[in-house]
């Protein structure tokens, strides 16, 4: 099975390398744009020209569209340029892979919820806060129009195998645990699903091997996340007591953060959808935190 992955320099968009080309009955390739290098191709996505070009040479029998602009705060004040990869390329992904015939899994966010009526459900009804969420949304409405054989999948904050410790927002909390010198209050009120990347990629080659067997069972909204609720709060402890690393500094605040760009208080994701089919794999934050950090603890990166 031949799957295009966009963003395939991106968290996610590595781990997926790896799962698919770890499997023996699948042959993947992957798509870049600003940091292509190795075996990725640098197409950019946003031109209907260079994605027809590689799909008629590629002939893909499905696409993971991981491609993204998921910096809510970069959204927020680069409305226009996110734009372009949230949702003009979402468009051109969705037209061309209808075109060919392929299978399309869009990857979106948990952001589209308002983050009051947890756990949510793929049919509950969506109400984004910020910018970003509504640029998702907007590429979930785009997907389902241009082509009816497609999935949208759900994720939530992920985390992962890093370049940079910033590449992700639960791991760069490590430079503020790392600051001793500044007491910092960190929200405790705001609960994520913190996910592992390589959860992610096991979940979208699984809906792939189900559409080659019975297309209709996978051709919906989907939700996926970790099985642990935490605050960031929680989480900056957790990674701290993992390694530890003094936090006295840091301490819970209890309010919800007003101000900047709004973000959802609860957007926990009801995944038995996937469950029923068979379809998920869950990393401990734990077990997941120790292998994607451990690299930079040697450092002060």
């Amino acid at each position: 099975m031949r799957i295009l992955v966009t963003g395939a320099s991106g968290l996610l968009g590595r781990a997926l390398m790896k799962e698919l080309q770890a499997c023996p009955t699948t042959e993947p390739l992957g798509l870049a744009f600003s940091r292509a290098k190795g075996g990725l191709r640098k197409v950019d996505i946003r031109s209907e020209e260079e994605v027809r070009a590689i799909m008629q040479e590629f002939k893909p029998n499905a696409v993971i569209h991981a491609a993204v602009e998921r910096r809510p705060d970069v959204v927020e004040v680069n409305e226009e340029r996110a734009k372009k990869v949230n949702c003009d390329a979402t468009e051109v992904i969705g037209k061309l892979s209808a075109e060919f015939g392929a299978y399309v899994i869009f990857i979106s966010t948990d952001y589209v919820f308002d983050g009051t009526s947890p756990p949510y459900k793929p049919s509950d009804a969506t109400n984004p806060l910020n910018k970003y969420g509504c640029q998702k949304l907007e590429g979930e409405k785009i997907i389902r129009a241009t082509n009816q054989n497609s999935a949208i999948l759900r994720v939530p904050i992920l985390y992962g195998p890093l370049e940079t410790i910033e590449e992700s927002a639960v791991t760069i909390l490590v430079k503020t645990i790392r600051n001793k010198d500044k007491n910092d209050l960190i929200d405790d009120i705001c609960t994520r699903c913190p996910t592992h990347v390589q959860d992610i990629a096991v979940v979208c080659r699984q809906m792939c091997e189900h559409w080659e067997k019975d297309p209709a069972s996978v051709t919906q909204i989907f939700h996926w996340c970790g099985g642990e609720l935490m605050t960031k709060y929680a989480m900056a402890t957790t990674i701290a007591d993992l390694f530890q690393l003094p936090h006295e500094h840091l301490r819970p605040n209890p309010v919800q953060p007003t101000g900047g760009t709004l973000r959802p208080k609860d957007c926990t994701m009801d995944r038995s959808k996937l469950e029923e089919l068979g379809i998920g794999q869950t990393t401990t934050f734990r077990e997941g935190m120790k292998e994607a950090l451990a690299p930079f603890m040697t450092t002060e990166s």
